[in-house]
């Protein structure tokens, strides 16, 4: 049946995942040692190298065909991409957009311009992809953060009148930053690139959109700006890479930021972005219903994000094929997939949830794909 069983050729897969997984203890170890200055960052190094190696085999054994890294190497799944673009820097300062959670918020990192944007300069994550490549004999996956990151949370804070009068060279300058990245990492091999688009998911949250109207932008401009940016980054690819979108609402110690159903941005989404699937929050009742996937054109694939990486109970599997039933009224069940709502570790603090937990819902995710699928 080709396409139509579990084992698709190209990615998107059946059953998927979006990227990132709870570090270990030995890596949180580590870390710790590192940033108290007991180890170098040579051994810690060869510590991610170890344990990353180790879950590229974990992976590999409940039967995914993507493996990624976990994010090992990550403080955050979007700062370390970011602060190493070319005039680019990081900071101290206060978040404007806040987790629901009462508790801990991430760390107050910032990212601001410092320079004209659009050049190049090596990225360590070109390295980081490398490794992973020569350790997998699966499709290796790398992820890195959609171009609206350098600007959603941070409007005109990040980027200096002085550099850039007018908004517009800054969104132009940085999907040409984007695009020579994206081109080094289909040169050093990758085939399978996501970028991690939460914005266009946030401004499906009035609250949301209200916050960047304060800020004296327009919020229904902006999914077309975010548009362009993306369709620029991945201009031009290899014909044989795939480059896919996680949507997602915030993921930070099981807790979110944002709420509302993807009908304000989904025709845009489906048939004005130019990538080839959409992974797609569907865990709970804030990501809304599947009615905007009537808007998925042929060609395209969802993989429909129905378990969730914030809690480790582990969801029956009936309520899952039940979901994928909903789903496919509204696109076709050819076009569709399976995978977790978000990572389980978009920071390296992680979710709430254990590592055995973490694995049973991978395992039962591959289960259920072969089962609906084959």
């Amino acid at each position: 049946m080709g396409e139509t069983t579990m084992q698709r050729t190209k990615p998107p897969f059946r059953a998927d995942h979006v990227g990132s997984l709870l570090r270990t203890a030995s890596l949180k170890a580590a870390r710790e040692q590192r940033a108290k200055g007991e180890i170098t960052a040579d051994a810690l190094a060869k510590i991610e190298d170890r344990e990353i190696e180790n879950v590229i085999r974990k992976q590999e054994s409940i039967g995914l065909q993507s493996v990624t890294d976990g994010e090992y190497r990550r403080i955050s799944w979007n700062y370390d991409f970011l602060e190493r673009l070319d005039n680019v820097e990081s900071y101290v300062g206060e978040r404007k957009i806040k987790f629901a959670a009462s508790g801990p918020q991430p760390r107050p990192i910032l990212l601001r311009v410092i320079g004209k944007l659009g050049g190049y300069k090596p990225h360590p994550m070109i390295e980081h992809f490398k490794f992973l490549k020569a350790h997998t004999r699966q499709t290796a996956k790398l992820t890195i953060p959609s171009p609206s990151s350098l600007h959603f949370r941070y409007g005109r804070d990040a980027v200096p009148e002085s550099l850039y009068p007018s908004m517009n060279d800054f969104y132009r300058d940085l999907g040409q930053s984007y695009r020579k990245a994206v081109h080094a990492f289909a040169d050093a091999g990758c085939r399978y690139l996501q970028l991690d688009e939460v914005n266009l998911a946030y401004l499906c949250d009035p609250s949301l959109r209200k916050v960047i109207a304060d800020r004296g932008e327009d919020p229904a401009a902006l999914p077309a700006i975010y548009a362009g940016m993306i369709n620029a980054a991945i201009a031009d690819i290899p014909p044989d890479m795939t480059i896919t979108m996680h949507l997602c609402r915030g993921n930070f110690r099981s807790s979110f930021v944002a709420s509302g159903g993807y009908e304000p941005v989904a025709e845009l989404l489906f048939n004005t972005i130019n990538v080839h699937g959409y992974f797609m929050e569907y865990d709970t009742e804030r990501a809304g219903g599947f009615e905007p996937l009537r808007y998925v054109p042929k060609g395209k694939t969802v993989v429909l994000g129905l378990v969730t990486t914030k809690s480790g109970a582990l969801e029956k599997k009936d309520d899952i094929k039940r979901r994928i039933e909903q789903a496919a009224r509204f696109a076709d069940i050819e076009q569709l997939c399976l995978s977790p709502q978000c990572g389980f570790a978009s920071t390296e603090e992680g979710n709430v949830l254990a590592e055995e937990e973490e694995w049973a819902k991978l395992k039962m995710i591959v289960e259920i794909a072969n089962e609906v699928w084959s």
